[in-house]
């Protein structure tokens, strides 16, 4: 999964959320990886909301620790 730095995260920060997520591709990888999380992390099982871009791609936003948000794009 490719990461990208929105919010000027250290180098530290931004490798530890690399090192957590998982090579996903898909609506349902995004909220099987949610599911498996421990509270504290993310909300276990939380997507705050999915978008739909086209037929194929949804961006799902997920929220993660120290008020940090991931969007993920999925196809």
């Amino acid at each position: 999964m490719q990461v990208r730095n929105h919010t000027n995260l250290s180098a530290e920060q931004l490798g530890a959320i690399k090192r957590d997520l998982p090579d996903v591709c898909g609506l349902q990888d995004v909220v099987k990886w949610g599911l498996r999380k421990d509270s504290g992390v993310m909300l276990p099982g939380v997507i705050a909301e999915v978008i739909v871009q086209d037929e194929f791609t949804h961006d799902v936003i997920v929220p993660w620790r120290d008020g940090l948000v991931l969007v993920c794009d999925t196809t």
